[in-house]
């Protein structure tokens, strides 16, 4: 191989990618491998990426073939790529396809164009007992047996290309306001047509399952809308607790000329079943006791759905895995952030909802004005010796948290407070002592899960309103929380090494500012601790994402 040295990056013959973040081409790089690389290591000079064969996938269905990442490789590679590696590419991604599901009458087929290896597939007990009969065109699987032969097959590394298709659904007519109810002009951003069309894909049996990745604030709730519109169908929406549900169901009636009589909200509080139902995952979960059936499940059956949107969908609880590989048959659109699941489940993702169709990086909508220009800071603080003592005598999980609530953290809120006295400030914690000491302290209103959703929502419409200038959140607030002029959050604790609650937490500040469109988000951390190790981990997406963290020593704050 020559060896250029003008180039920013090493490939390695074990999949892993090293980039030097002090080159001048660090960042054209590193938007170049975004696609089908997922960052693991950043430290402050060399960031380390790797190659899995589900970013490989994911980048096949977005429309990548092989020959383009391996030339995107060799474009900034130092010493060339590895051969090996070219050839892992090559055969990984022509995996993507290679077995198909059909219909065939009312019959569902698995095909491929190399009939031993489909037999050599057929032929493990876990994808055999999911064979009813086999034909010459292929095999016939069983009824109910879509979604798990799907998940089978991935783990064999043969992700299946299902177009077999999908039922209409209960019709439901749902138009476009050209003015929102509100007297706005309304008409979807470029970039959430592509997305909406990326899902679609003109109605062909290409289109109708997978994931859309967008950054916090793009719009995502109008790209679902999007959806509906297109496919003009009942739609049950599943999201993350009642206060998104009730945004869901206000950008309805707000964007579109649908009658509220067709709308219902199925959560705690209400359960009612329309044509377009927004639900919580919480009550789809609930039980009364672990040996329980799941009571509410049969929401998925109570009309004949067309569409199944799946709302922050690297949060979709197992049991609703569970019944969605049963539903293949209807249209299912994932909305994220991130694809990054902290349980590993992506490959569920992937072959249950779909795989991922679109995607736009958070620093090319910045840099277009679609989000907030955002300023990453983590401020470290050192321990006073009493708890420096308690910390060293602890346990590990223990450590975490004397560290996550160090009492020097209520010093640095106060002094950030002053250097913003007239932003829209959310100070973001996992625990709900420290966030009641705080609340007190300070002489702030305070958000938890203890908080009834009434006084949650007078809260959240104050704050929207100027009525208050700062509010403390708990992780209650990480999702869909629809606060446009928030430009401030500091997080002072978090949970572990959370890679999405770092984006979500940075999502809540960046929706697009009507002044000067920037935004600050502070982590405060205690220096040579446990928390300390998490931080880094957790701020690895948004690292990925094109967002440096200056670090700042306390000391030097004054």
């Amino acid at each position: 191989m020559s060896y250029r040295p003008d180039l920013p990056m090493i490939v390695q013959s074990d999949r892993t990618i090293l980039l030097e973040t002090q080159h001048p081409m660090f960042t054209e790089a590193r938007q170049a491998i975004h696609g089908f690389a997922e960052l693991i290591k950043s430290p402050e000079y060399m960031h380390t990426y790797r190659i899995t064969p589900l970013s490989l996938w994911n980048a096949a269905a977005g429309g990548l073939t092989h020959e383009q990442v391996s030339e995107v490789l060799a474009t900034y590679s130092k010493y060339g790529v590895p051969p090996t590696i070219v050839k892992e590419i090559e055969e990984t991604m022509c995996r993507y396809g290679r077995i198909r599901l059909e219909k065939s009458g009312d019959d569902m087929i698995l095909k491929s164009e190399d009939p031993l290896l489909l037999a050599e597939l057929v032929g493990y007990k876990s994808i055999t007992q999911l064979i009813e009969e086999s034909r010459k065109e292929g095999y016939v699987i069983k009824p109910f047996a879509r979604g798990l032969i799907k998940q089978e097959l991935i783990h064999l590394g043969y992700p299946v290309s299902d177009i077999a298709g999908y039922t209409t659904g209960e019709s439901c007519p749902v138009q476009w306001r050209k003015i929102t109810s509100t007297g706005r002009p309304f008409s979807l951003r470029p970039y959430q047509e592509e997305a909406v069309n990326a899902f679609y894909s003109g109605g062909a049996v290409t289109g109708g399952s997978g994931t859309l990745v967008l950054p916090c604030g793009a719009g995502k709730t109008v790209i679902g809308l999007g959806a509906i519109c297109q496919l003009q169908t009942a739609t049950l929406i599943l999201t993350t607790n009642t206060t998104s549900v009730r945004q869901w169901i206000s950008e309805l009636l707000d964007k579109t000329g649908l009658d509220p009589s067709l709308v219902g909200e199925y959560t705690g509080d209400r359960k009612v079943v329309k044509p377009i139902t927004v639900a919580t995952y919480q009550i789809l979960t609930y039980r009364p006791s672990a040996e329980d059936e799941f009571p509410h499940m049969k929401l998925f059956s109570e009309r004949d759905w067309g569409l199944i949107i799946y709302d922050e969908v690297h949060l979709l609880p197992a049991p609703v895995f569970r019944v969605t590989s049963g539903i293949q048959a209807t249209r299912r659109l994932g909305l994220t952030a991130t694809l990054v699941r902290e349980d590993g489940r992506e490959e569920d993702v992937f072959t249950l909802i779909g795989p991922k169709k679109y995607e736009v990086p958070w620093k090319m909508m910045e840099e277009q004005g679609w989000i907030a220009e955002a300023r990453c800071r983590e401020i470290r603080l050192p321990f006073e010796a009493k708890w420096r003592e308690a910390y060293a005598r602890a346990t590990a999980r223990q450590k975490f948290r004397i560290a996550a609530e160090n009492p020097r953290k209520l010093e640095v809120v106060r002094y950030l407070l002053d250097q913003h006295p007239h932003d829209q400030v959310l100070i973001i914690g996992q625990y709900v002592d420290q966030l009641d000491q705080m609340a007190h302290a300070l002489g702030l209103p305070l958000i938890t899960g203890k908080v009834p959703e009434s006084e949650r929502e007078l809260l959240y419409q104050q704050f929207k309103q100027g009525k208050i200038k700062r509010l403390i959140v708990s992780k209650v607030a990480n999702f869909a929380v629809d606060l446009p002029d928030a430009n401030v959050a500091i997080q002072i604790s978090g949970t572990f090494g959370s890679r999405q609650e770092e984006a979500q937490r940075l999502g809540r500040i960046l929706r697009p500012k009507t002044d000067e469109n920037k935004a600050h988000f502070y982590t405060l951390v205690t220096r040579d601790t446990r928390e300390q190790e998490f931080s880094l981990h957790r701020q690895l997406f948004l690292v990925e994402q094109g967002y440096p963290y200056d670090i700042i020593e306390m000391e030097m704050l004054v």
